[in-house]
């Protein structure tokens, strides 16, 4: 019996390690990342993610990372979630986490795979290889649509037949050649729920991006003061927003049974009190969020956010702990309390 072909051990290989898809493609077979990249930046809807301009050359094509690569694996690891992410929207005492940030770091998590995957190929076939997952300057969405994974969606996010939007993504790349899978077609039709579920309208058009209007980038990049003009419309969101996401037809077809279970949600997480958040200090801060993606935002942002929310709650019960805020040694966080204070 002939020997299984390369591409399709690694599919079967990624599967036993937790991918639940995976799709092969050349490096140099996304040529319009560059130019749209490119208009993006010039257009600043970046924000203050100055780090996107910095490495735009490494971002523009897998070679400009890395000139030896030939292929690319890009990998997907579930974490649909087994609850609606828009339920606690009217809860206004309570702070709303995006999905992907309530469980295990998906960083540790997938990175931990793809090493896993990376190890096995290296000895299968004496390749060398990068493994990739979100921190490096890697367009991992345009690379997935073309490894046949999904396409990226009018919310300019991967969209999957099989998993809806709720796919973290990864990425291996080889110096092997490959042969590669057929890239998916873009599928949203004349679907616009993405659009107008948008809190901010941070979509200009279909398939772009402003950043600078995004839930997901005031409350979780964006360092200094959120900007009045917005400050509403976030609600209860004080880690990211999954608005758009969550109201993707494709969604029906993505099975919570699949996510990973560390992504599975930490119960401090899911119905986090505004109150509870609102008094943290850099140590508790620290101890509730250990292990979690959220961490890295560090106290006075998550403070911040959770002052916004607080503005928006309509929950007197909250001003007290907001008083006591309002001379916080950090200005940004002292500012969002004093704005709440005033709108309660």
């Amino acid at each position: 019996m002939a020997q299984d072909k390369l591409e399709d051990r690694i599919k079967a290989k990624a599967t036993e390690l937790g991918f639940v898809a995976c799709g092969i493609t050349r490096a140099d077979a996304a040529p319009r990342t560059a130019a749209r990249l490119h208009q993006w930046l010039a257009e600043g809807r970046h924000g203050g993610m100055i780090w996107m301009e910095e490495r735009a050359h490494h971002r523009e094509t897998p070679a400009g990372l890395w000139p030896a690569v030939q292929s690319v694996i890009s990998l997907g690891m579930s974490y649909a979630p087994a609850a609606d992410p828009l339920r606690l929207a009217d809860e206004g005492e309570v702070g709303r986490i995006s999905v992907y940030a309530q469980g295990g770091d998906y960083h540790d998590v997938v990175k931990k795979a793809l090493k896993a995957l990376g190890r096995w190929l290296a000895q299968e076939a004496g390749c060398e290889l990068k493994v990739f997952v979100d921190t490096a300057p890697v367009m991992e969405k345009p690379l997935a649509e073309a490894a046949g994974l999904g396409w990226q969606g009018k919310h300019t996010n991967l969209v999957s037949r099989d998993h809806g939007s709720w796919l973290f993504l990864g990425a291996i790349y080889t110096t092997l050649a490959l042969d590669p899978d057929v890239a998916m077609r873009q599928s949203c039709g004349s679907c616009d729920a993405c659009q107008r579920a948008c809190p901010t309208d941070a979509f200009p058009a279909p398939f772009r991006l402003d950043a600078r209007r995004c839930i997901s980038y005031l409350t979780i990049e964006h360092a200094g003061p959120i900007p009045e003009e917005f400050r509403g419309a976030i609600g209860n969101r004080i880690y990211g927003c999954d608005d758009c996401l969550a109201v993707c037809p494709w969604n029906k077809f993505a099975a919570s049974a699949a996510a990973n279970l560390a992504f599975q949600p930490r119960a401090e997480l899911t119905v986090p009190q505004l109150a509870d958040l609102l008094a943290l200090d850099d140590a508790g801060f620290r101890q509730v969020f250990a292990g979690s993606p959220i961490k890295r935002i560090g106290r006075n942002r998550m403070v911040r956010n959770a002052a916004i929310a607080a503005g928006n709650s309509g929950a007197p019960g909250l001003k007290p702990v907001l008083a006591r805020l309002v001379d916080d040694p950090d200005p940004v966080v002292a500012e969002a309390a004093a704005w709440a204070l005033q709108r309660l």
